[in-house]
Parts: C-alpha cells; structure tokens; sequence
C-alpha cells in the first residue's frame, strides 16, 4: 500500500513539474500571433511581455496543433492572443490591476502560468478577422460564453470556435469567450520562466 501511495505522490509530482513549454509556431507553421501583452493594446495599457512569443506544454500544443486543422478544413484559422505567461508578469499584470474579476491572483498560480492556456479567435484563410462577441480584454457580459443577444453569424462563429476546441481537449472558461485551458492544467505547476530562456 504504501509503495502504490509513493508512486501516485511521484506521478502527480511529475505532472506538476513539466516544463517541456514547446514553441508554438514550430509545433504549428504558419500559427498567427497577435499577442498583445507585448504591446499596450491590452486592458493594463502597458507592455507587460519582453517579446511577443507563445509557448505550452507540448501536449496543449499538439491539441492545439489539430483545432487548426480542423478549422482550417472548415475555411478558417486560429489567431492567438496569449499563451505561456511567466508568474512574474502574472504578478505585475495584478499589481496594475488587481482585480480578480479580470486578473488571477498570482498567489494562486493563475492559468496561463502553467503553460495550458490560450487565448485565441479566428481568421479566414486569407487572414481576414471573423467576427466575434467582442475584442479582447473585454470584461462585459458580452464575452461570455453563454451571451446569445449576438447575430446569428457571430453565435455560429463563437460554437464552431468552442466546439473545435473542446473537441481536442480544452475547456472554455465561462467569462471569455476567447479563453480556453488544457484539460488536466491543475496538474501543471505554475512556472517563471522568461522566455528568452526557453529553448
């Protein structure tokens, strides 16, 4: 008993511990990156990343890897907003803003320190925007996944986002229609790793 009891605290230790983050753009060519926290087009209005890279846990990226195929038979393509984000931009993001409504405490992790989590919407093929609920950073009503007082061109494009999502594994968060987490990313260990960092 006690050696089954060792095995499950190291197993659940080794999934804690990942850290194999993986470059998203050479897991997925071609992937479009708007990531905004290395701009101040975004809710804090400051530069918060160093450079504008995403990176996950090579699992969330390989899911990642078949939402764009699936969308892309379907005509369409994934943008993403945000990924990997070191705890010390977690904590400097709550320092600005600290409001749990729209920023994780850093003491509790958060979820894109785990290297889990994207932040994404879609494009046509030819990159053209499709039209979703709202921008990003949008803290309304509006953003969440269960506002339906939308056209019924943008509840079809935010179903067909949702749905391909989850259908590779990742879960909606119900505030933002744009946020999604790997499933199992309790298991992951928030990380602080400035990017420059990882190979």
């Amino acid at each position: 008993m006690n050696k089954i009891f060792l095995l499950l605290i190291c197993s659940s230790i080794l999934l804690c511990k990942v850290e194999d983050l993986v470059d998203v753009e050479k897991t997925i060519p071609g992937i479009v990156l708007d990531i905004k926290y290395a701009t101040k087009d975004n809710f804090t209005k400051q530069k918060i990343y160093k450079s504008a890279r995403c990176f996950l846990v090579k699992p969330a990226a390989e899911a990642l890897k078949k939402v764009q195929a699936d969308l892309k038979a379907k005509g369409f393509q994934l943008k993403l907003w945000d990924c990997y984000r070191p705890l010390s931009a977690q904590k400097k993001m709550w320092n600005l803003v600290p409001d749990e409504r729209y920023v994780s405490n850093p003491k509790n992790g958060g979820r894109h320190t785990r290297g889990t989590t994207v932040d994404c919407a879609m494009l046509t093929l030819d990159g053209k925007e499709v039209e979703m609920p709202t921008g990003f950073d949008d803290f309304t009503e509006k953003a969440h996944q269960d506002y339906s007082k939308l056209p019924k061109s943008v509840l079809k494009n935010k179903a067909l986002l949702k749905q391909t999502m989850l259908k590779h594994g990742f879960q909606p968060l119900a505030t933002e229609w744009w946020h999604f987490d790997f499933k199992g990313w309790q298991k992951y260990e928030p990380l602080d790793i400035e990017f420059t960092k990882i190979k």
